[in-house]
């Protein structure tokens, strides 16, 4: 199965985002090869544009005591395994903790390195990293690969409470949800959401012999799916037969009382509509009079 995932509000794609940023810069540090750590330096760059909101921070500190405050009387229910829920709420509060004790913006140090931000104003520019135009950073790689890891790591460990804060989100709003069976006849699928479909995130798992993708349109109202051809003379184009998928509508659980907070998605109940006002019985009124009467 190939699975998909299609965020439905600009926090959960700004974390998402981020995480695939972090991804790279784990995968490319861990090597030794100079052009390895040129990807790893490059995705910083990225983490550092990426996570310059200065709400971020406060954002999954939010949500990290939210479902603390959630999770925690869950201990004395029977039904719930302590030792997998008292490591998750350790870890929670490992995380905040972590968050709290960094100050500044995301990637400020970063930043106050000219020499870095050099390397990342050159870095947009096609072949702007050539040795002639940057012979500092032409040396820097060429020096032995355990001297490069060890300033990956120490311009990386900055951005790890973020990681750490992120990756328990994205866990638990995974976590929560079902999968369904659906089918898309002829390539399109259609579902008019309602108040029990509050959704932060899609997921979709697709069998790996369908050569067709998932282009998701959703809002509040309506969620629509189009399946495009992947291969061969058709790409592009609208996959003209059935498929079949598991969709799961993902959600962070929430108290009773609360309206979504930062992280809110989805479609919402409509207020209700007033009452007409009664009418009177004084009697009948007489017409009002046009201007041109």
């Amino acid at each position: 199965m190939i699975r998909y995932e299609h965020p439905l509000n600009e926090r959960v794609r700004t974390m998402m985002r981020l995480e695939d940023i972090y991804r790279r810069v784990e995968y490319f540090s861990s090597r030794d090869g100079e052009e390895d750590h040129h990807a790893a330096l490059l995705a910083l760059f990225e983490i550092t544009d990426v996570a310059a909101r200065a709400d971020l921070k406060t954002d999954i500190l939010q949500e990290l005591e939210r479902q603390k405050q959630l999770l925690t009387p869950l201990r004395s229910n029977p039904a719930i395994e302590t030792r997998i829920l008292d490591p998750l709420l350790a870890e929670i509060d490992r995380a905040g903790a972590e968050l709290l004790s960094q100050a500044g913006k995301v990637g400020q140090h970063l930043r106050d390195n000219e020499w870095l931000m050099m390397i990342k104003q050159r870095a947009a520019i096609p072949g702007g990293v050539c040795e002639f135009d940057l012979p500092a950073y032409h040396y820097w790689l060429h020096l032995d690969a355990a001297t490069r890891q060890r300033e990956l790591d120490a311009w990386i460990a900055p951005f790890l409470p973020i990681r750490n804060g992120l990756a328990i989100v994205l866990r638990l709003l995974r976590d929560n949800g079902r999968a369904t069976r659906q089918t898309a006849y002829r390539g399109v699928f259609q579902l008019m959401l309602t108040s029990t479909k509050v959704a932060q995130l899609l997921r979709l798992s697709l069998r790996r012999d369908l050569a067709c993708v998932p282009e998701i349109s959703a809002n509040k109202y309506a969620l629509n799916i189009r399946f495009i051809s992947a291969a061969g003379a058709d790409r592009g184009i609208v996959y003209d037969r059935d498929v079949e998928f598991e969709l799961t509508f993902c959600n962070l659980c929430r108290p009773a009382s609360d309206d979504g907070g930062a992280f809110a998605a989805g479609p919402r109940r409509r207020p209700a509509a007033r009452a007409p006002a009664p009418r009177t019985t004084a009697g009948p009124t007489r017409p009002r009079r046009c201007a041109s009467d």
